[in-house]
């Protein structure tokens, strides 16, 4: 799953329904524990028929997703320990990381944990905005290193994915469950699961800003603060945190507090191309064609190997009607891309050059 940090948009709470009594929080050992049926069929059908770790781990891949396997389902909100993703078979990424990793190890494979910080996958719900983590698994044989994701296509990154600890890994699951709690409205349970996050790795940063957020929607708003300051004397241009202080001291009517932090999220935000990314869309949504270019460029400028981002400018020229800068940044997203989305620019750049003739 993408491993989440959240943002105060609001300060306003819903109810959950007396009817729904989230369960309690799993210890962390029962986290990453493989149920013996699982075991068994992993013995049966992977490790009984193959003796290398190579053929082992492209086999237990196979495993994964294969109909006569487990079949996993890949689902978003499907914030699973082990157990749960082998009942339901459906796992987002930091589930499918949990499974992946630990069948691995059932195989006598050297499996880990990888995150990538820096990446573009965001949403608005209700009053929370969502700013993401990718989490994958990585295998080790001998000098040669997998990664095993789900959702290779749909992230974009412009790092490569650094090994953690099981702690870590642990402790995005419960981040994440208190996310899902607390869009439930279940303040209490949030807590719960956010703060064995923090007992699990209390150096992460997010993991601070996270619990800041729900302190704040269960009304303590003095942990919520020192939660937030926390977060960043661990990262001082944590960006969930810099943008949750702000807008509690915003809310709280103190302006000259916010002022210096406001700076700081600023100057972190005008070096994120992500973030130029995020603006340039809204205004291409909106029509404003002119700001939306602007913005696709600077996330060029700073990142200039994600066809998305030149896509994105070519769909702004070609609407202001700029054919020629149109197809010039149509075919630098082509170069960028492989497989069928490179074909896919491909046939636009054709049907362009087509238009000008």
């Amino acid at each position: 799953m993408w491993t989440k940090w959240l943002g105060t948009l609001l300060l306003a709470s819903s109810v959950v329904s007396a009817f729904a009594q989230p369960a309690p929080p799993p210890a962390p050992a029962d986290v990453l524990a493989v149920p013996e049926p699982l075991r068994q069929q992993f013995r049966e059908q992977v490790l009984a028929h193959a003796r290398l770790p190579s053929a082992r781990l492209e086999r237990m891949v196979d495993f994964l997703f294969s109909p006569q396997g487990l079949g996993m389902r890949y689902e978003p909100d499907a914030n699973h320990t082990v157990a749960e993703a082998y009942a339901t078979r459906q796992a987002n990424c930091m589930s499918f990381t949990l499974l992946t990793v630990a069948l691995a190890r059932e195989a006598g494979l050297e499996a880990y944990a990888q995150q990538v910080d820096e990446t573009l996958a965001w949403r608005q719900d209700r009053n929370t905005l969502y700013r993401t983590q990718h989490v994958n698994a990585g295998v080790r044989i001998r000098e040669r290193r997998f990664t095993v994701d789900v959702a290779w296509d749909e992230v974009i990154t412009r790092e490569p994915p650094e090994r953690i600890r099981d702690e870590r890994l642990i402790a995005h699951y419960y981040n994440n469950r208190a996310a899902e709690l607390l869009e439930q409205g279940a303040v209490e349970d949030a807590r719960r699961h956010a703060e064995i996050a923090l007992d699990l790795d209390p150096g992460y940063a997010t993991s601070w800003s996270n619990t800041g957020v729900i302190y704040l929607r269960g009304g303590d708003a003095a942990r919520a603060k020192q939660a937030y300051q926390h977060a960043l004397d661990l990262d001082h241009d944590n960006p969930g945190a810099l943008f949750n202080l702000v807008t509690f001291y915003q809310r709280a009517g103190d302006r000259e507090a916010a002022r210096p932090l406001q700076k700081r999220l600023d100057a972190v935000q005008a070096r994120d191309p992500f973030h130029h990314f995020l603006l340039a869309a809204g205004f291409e949504r909106d029509g404003d064609l002119a700001q939306a270019a602007e913005h696709y460029r600077k996330a060029i400028q700073l990142y200039d190997g994600e066809h998305r981002f030149h896509f994105g400018l070519a769909r702004v020229y070609f609407l202001q009607g700029d054919t020629r800068r149109a197809g010039k940044a149509l075919a630098h997203a082509r170069e960028l891309s492989e497989g069928d989305t490179r074909a896919l620019y491909q046939a636009k750049l054709d049907t362009l050059r087509r238009q000008g003739h």
